[in-house]
């Protein structure tokens, strides 16, 4: 970037765009990241939840108490704390009171606060709230210097850093959050097996991640369903914070008699909605992607229900289910990225175990705060306790201080030998006070507090008592939302899927009949049922003609090879039928207007393909690394201006046999070809002139045949091909005798 001409001296100050670019941005990158959008692995909370949290605290709209507007709450944390829209608040509240986002909510909610459906809560002005027994805990001992606070961004009021948090939120309740150039998503866990893994942490205190997925099996989602991911993919995702979980809807057969039945599905995934669930499952009903399902109904109330009807009573159930688990949100993958502010200031991927550590550490300093604040206020106390009762021996004499001199209080003072707060303790006494037994109290008072003082002391002074105090803690949450309670019991179980081997799910949905694949020289393709041998009888559109036909079935898929080297993927089911001319294949395939179809042919898994260009290259690939997912197909073969997709044969035997333009031909073995799934290949036979005219693989022990224009069969065995036989990218020799004029294998 070129130096600024402007003068130096007036008030102009050149800087260059990349660095203020950067620093403007590296700048916003960290407030997204600090400020906004990762949690902190202390209370597991972002700020804006933090600041709504802390502003319905000093609402006064504890557990039990009278609920007060969202409109009420927002205002404050929006002018006090949060200088940000009010619907993006409202929003953050809204979620900690949704008992199908938050695993253990936050807020008590009372009104319309949206629905599994996805439809929107209430105006702010129409819903009210208050917290919840859970949130109390995590707010617990906040006025008890627990924790550090800050200055609000204008200034004018405090907020806190993190809070004590005795409830382990961050795995219970999970969070979701994009930051820049990183994120976060962290499920929903059950908060009992989390104590129990944090108490195996303290007395253990070196246990990894594995061992304490004893304690925790997995995540605990608040919509229940089922977590079929395998134990050891679990365990792996716990100790790098990194990996997924594969959640099922649960669901049941429901006999509806006489030999019917339908399925019921009574949960759904975490995050999934389900209006927008049935209305996926209604489309590819709509578009015939559901051949086993004639109907869904969504019958819910406060539960989900939604009713799916099979086509027939014969329809395998799990079969059904295995259909609607690939093609829909019926199964979902939740991700886990336990991206977190560690000590609420480092972005970092953490553990199950580091995650605990966490709080427990952050468990202990609030303890170890609580209780210097404690220790504070009996200090106080006690000091004022030992002056009162040092002038209660002699009462008499303080009343007659207070009554006769001009300065009581400087009095009292050199008399005693008490200090001043004492002694504005003494006059700020009320005279009922005096009585013997109020003097009894104090005493009783001061040795209670002498107790306390020791008890703290002796806790601040010994890891050991702290770790059992927090232990004591922990066991109360453990017992409020244990696996016996409503709210503690588990939702989500874990299952192993049934396994349907290498079943094509198609193959499920359509009925398996034999089909005869007929495509014509100007590429009109049709199927014929059954397998036809005789083709003779075939009608063709104007001066059309046979070009290509195979056996195959309904459940097949097609390859369609273009001369741009692109392969298309036809449903066998969906071709047109054999009763007209069929339709154009570029009616089914989006082919680019200059490619012409070179080959067409039936998919068979788990085998190989041999695709070459017209100068001959080419390569070995395997069937399923060649099928498109789309109408726009795969490009497989990249070719040149100059050249074409020319040739794709299926892989059977162990040598290859080529022939060139030249009338040269050369075998190889199989093993010289390049495997790969798309590229230009490698040379297949070398050319002076012209390029390939036909390849075939062949098992050298049988040798190599082929069929002249007469439809005899030819075979040369392997002792007389060996003057033919040599190395992948050679000339080779011209063919035996017999082979056909045409340079083709087939006549």
């Amino acid at each position: 970037m070129g130096k600024s001409v402007m003068p130096p001296g007036d008030g102009v100050e050149v800087i260059e765009l990349k660095a203020a670019l950067e620093e403007r941005y590296l700048a916003y990158a960290l407030s997204t990241i600090m400020h906004r959008a990762l949690p902190d692995a202390r209370d597991g909370l972002k700020p804006v939840h933090r600041r709504l949290l802390f502003a319905m605290r000093l609402l006064k709209l504890d557990p039990g108490q009278a609920f007060k507007k969202c409109a009420r709450v927002v205002g404050d944390v929006i002018g006090k704390y949060h200088p940000h829209g009010d619907q993006s608040v409202y929003d953050a509240l809204v979620r900690l009171a949704q008992d199908f986002a938050q695993r253990y909510p936050l807020v008590d909610g009372q009104g319309n606060f949206g629905n599994i459906d996805g439809d929107n809560p209430a105006a702010m002005r129409y819903t009210e709230a208050r917290l919840t027994e859970v949130a109390r805990l995590i707010l617990d001992g906040l006025d008890e210097d627990s924790v550090d606070f800050r200055e609000t961004y204008d200034g004018s009021e405090e907020e806190p850093i993190v809070l004590p948090a005795a409830f382990p939120n961050l795995l219970a309740n999970g969070s979701q959050g994009i930051a820049v150039g990183m994120a976060t998503s962290i499920p929903p866990h059950n908060a009992a097996e989390l104590c129990d893994a944090a108490l195996y942490l303290i007395s253990h205190p070196q246990a990894t991640s594995e061992q304490l997925t004893t304690f925790v099996p997995g995540p605990d989602f608040p919509t229940g369903g089922i977590i079929v991911e395998n134990k050891d993919s679990i365990t792996e995702t716990y100790r790098t914070g990194r990996g997924s979980f594969r959640v099922r809807a649960r669901w049941t057969k429901e006999e509806t008699g006489r030999g019917t039945w339908v399925i019921v599905v009574t949960e759904i995934p975490y995050l999934v909605q389900k209006s927008r669930l049935i209305e996926k499952i209604a489309e590819l009903l709509n578009e015939r992607k559901l051949p086993l399902i004639v109907d869904v109904r969504d019958e819910s109330a406060e539960d989900v229900r939604i009713v799916i009807e099979p086509k027939s009573r014969t329809v395998d159930p799990e079969l059904l289910m295995e259909t609607l688990f690939k093609l829909t949100e019926l199964e979902n993958r939740i991700p886990m990225n336990m991206n977190v502010l560690s000590n609420g200031v480092t972005p970092r991927v953490l553990g199950l175990a580091d995650v605990l550590r966490e709080w427990l550490a952050h468990r202990r300093i609030v303890l170890q705060r609580r209780s210097r604040f404690r220790l504070g206020q009996i200090d106080k106390r006690l000091e004022i306790l030992s002056g009162l009762l040092i002038v209660y021996l002699d009462l008499d004499r303080v009343i007659k201080i207070i009554r006769e001199e001009d300065e009581p209080k400087l009095e009292l003072m050199r008399v005693f030998a008490i200090n001043e707060v004492q002694t504005d303790a003494i006059l700020n006494t009320r005279l009922r006070s005096l009585r013997k037994l109020e003097e009894m109290e104090l005493k009783r008072e001061f040795e209670k507090l002498s107790k306390e003082k020791a008890d703290i002391e002796a806790l601040l002074g010994s890891d050991t008592e702290q770790w059992k105090t927090i232990t004591a803690q922990i066991r109360e949450v453990k017992k409020a939302f244990s696996l016996e309670t409503a709210l503690g019991k588990r939702r989500s179980s874990f299952a192993i899927a049934p396994v349907m081997g290498d079943i094509d799910l198609t193959e499920g949905m359509v009925e398996r009949e034999p089909l005869t694949v007929v495509v014509t020289e100007m590429g009109w393709i049709r199927a014929l049922k059954g397998h036809v041998t005789d083709l003779t009888t075939l009608q063709f559109k104007g001066d059309d003609a046979l070009k290509i036909s195979f056996h195959t079935e309904t459940t097949a898929k097609i390859l369609v090879l273009t001369t741009d080297g692109k392969i298309y993927t036809l449903e066998a089911s969906k071709l047109p039928g054999g009763r007209g001319f069929g339709d154009p294949i570029r009616l089914m395939a989006d082919i680019d207007e200059g490619a012409a179809i070179v080959d067409v042919l039936p998919y068979r898994p788990n085998t190989k393909l041999l695709i070459a260009s017209s100068i001959g290259r080419g390569f070995v690939s395997s069937a399923e690394d060649v099928v498109a997912n789309t109408r726009k197909g795969r490009q497989v073969l990249n070719v040149d201006a100059k050249e074409t997709a020319r040739l794709i044969v299926t892989v059977e035997g162990d040598h290859v046999a080529v022939i060139g333009e030249n009338r040269k031909l050369l075998c190889f073995p199989l093993v010289q070809m390049a495997e790969m799934a798309r590229g230009k290949g490698v040379r297949i036979q070398k050319y002076k002139d012209g390029g390939i005219s036909d390849l075939k693989t062949f098992t050298l022990a049988d040798g190599l045949t082929w069929r002249d224009t007469s439809g005899r069969t030819w075979t040369v065995s392997s002792v007389d091909l060996a003057e033919w036989m040599g190395n992948r990218a050679e000339a080779g020799r011209l063919p035996p005798k017999g082979f056909p004029k045409s340079n083709r294998f087939s006549g």
